[in-house]
């Protein structure tokens, strides 16, 4: 059976936030990953134009149709306010990535029973096979916490 961190990742639509503006870059990754596993998903960054040569949308509200799921992987001190974005875009599943959550962010989704994973990698889920990640797999489901 799989874990609820597992089970975010069965979900068809997500859109992947971050948020290249402030010198950090896309999370190229999680979206590879995703593409790569066959789901529908966007890129939104209101600081680049195209990610991977799709084109990118600066906020939720863009988005051509409605997601599943949010991947939210921007600095610390922005989780918060895109997090509101989440909520009221009525998004109702969020992975916060473990460099990504802060107390107030959690809480928000949290407040709108908004399924909320956090506290981990996101990248470890969504390249299978033998990666860089897949060592951290291991250890993450070796200490139970996958």
């Amino acid at each position: 059976m799989p874990s609820t961190r597992e089970d975010f990742w069965n979900l068809s639509s997500y859109a992947v936030i971050g948020d290249s503006s402030g010198g950090r870059k896309f999370p190229q990754l999680t979206y590879k990953g995703l593409k790569r596993l066959g789901k529908t998903v966007f890129p939104v960054d209101p600081g680049a134009s195209e990610v991977e040569g799709d084109r990118t949308y600066a906020d939720l509200a863009s988005l051509p149709q409605p997601v599943e799921a949010a991947v939210l992987e921007v600095a610390k001190q922005d989780a918060a306010r895109w997090m509101d974005t989440i909520v009221a875009a009525g998004i109702p599943n969020v992975w916060v990535h473990q460099s990504t959550e802060t107390p107030e962010a959690i809480n928000k989704a949290e407040g709108a029973h908004i399924r909320c994973e956090h506290g981990t990698c996101a990248v470890m889920y969504v390249t299978p096979g033998f990666t860089g990640h897949s060592f951290h797999r291991w250890v993450m489901k070796l200490a139970k916490k996958y």
